[in-house]
């Protein structure tokens, strides 16, 4: 009988501890040692744009990324060495519409005993966000002009442009003297530089390809 009552008063509190757990206005989660979302609160889910019971399972260090890798270096080392002091790392990342936020995550290490491995009782404070920018359209180019700043990007020559372009040198000489007036590059290294940044020429590929958002 005792114990019935026992577990009937421990559930009630549980019940209890946890409405006040999703009432709280502040971001708020308990993960594993690891890193994992066992619990998360509406305020929590909300700057993730889902649902607490989408988050079960999700790494919080993928949701919030951190800005200094050494901070959870660090973290990780002590929670190894079963350290309980309090932890703190600076986070950003994307809200549900779009903007970028950054903050602070604080993890306090909780358990029943000492010697328990402690859950992570994990609050996130909001500092600021910097607003959504919209991706500006690449600068629309003739494909024989895309064609010939692919192959500048790679090192090649006027002659060599206008041999794998079937035009004339001069005629190569014309579209880059116009592309230079229109983006006022003072050289083709600018020029190139231009063409990368204008989304002309696709980032991260070599060797140097056109966009996809450019003609072919």
């Amino acid at each position: 009988m005792l114990v019935d009552l026992a577990r009937q008063e421990a559930v009630t509190w549980r019940n209890r501890a946890l409405l006040l757990f999703d009432r709280v206005a502040m971001p708020v989660a308990v993960c594993d040692v690891y890193g994992a979302v066992l619990l998360a609160n509406p305020a929590m889910a909300a700057e993730c744009g889902t649902t607490p019971g989408r988050l079960r399972g999700r790494d919080v260090l993928e949701l919030f990324s951190p800005r200094e890798a050494t901070q959870v270096e660090r973290i990780a080392e002590a929670l190894r060495l079963r350290h309980r002091s309090r932890y703190q790392v600076s986070v950003r990342w994307r809200a549900p519409g779009g903007a970028e936020r950054y903050g602070e995550l604080t993890a306090d290490p909780v358990s029943d005993t000492v010697e328990e491995t402690p859950a992570l009782l994990v609050m996130l404070r909001v500092d600021g966000e910097h607003e959504a920018r919209s991706t500006p359209p690449a600068e629309r180019v003739t494909p024989a002009e895309a064609r010939i700043l692919a192959l500048l990007a790679a090192g090649a020559t006027t002659a060599r442009a206008a041999r794998e372009t079937g035009l004339t040198t001069d005629g190569v000489t014309y579209h880059l003297r116009r592309l230079s007036s229109r983006w006022h590059a003072a050289n083709r290294t600018e020029l190139v530089a231009r063409a990368y940044a204008l989304g002309v020429l696709a980032p991260g590929v070599w060797p140097p390809e056109v966009s996809a958002a450019e003609p072919g």
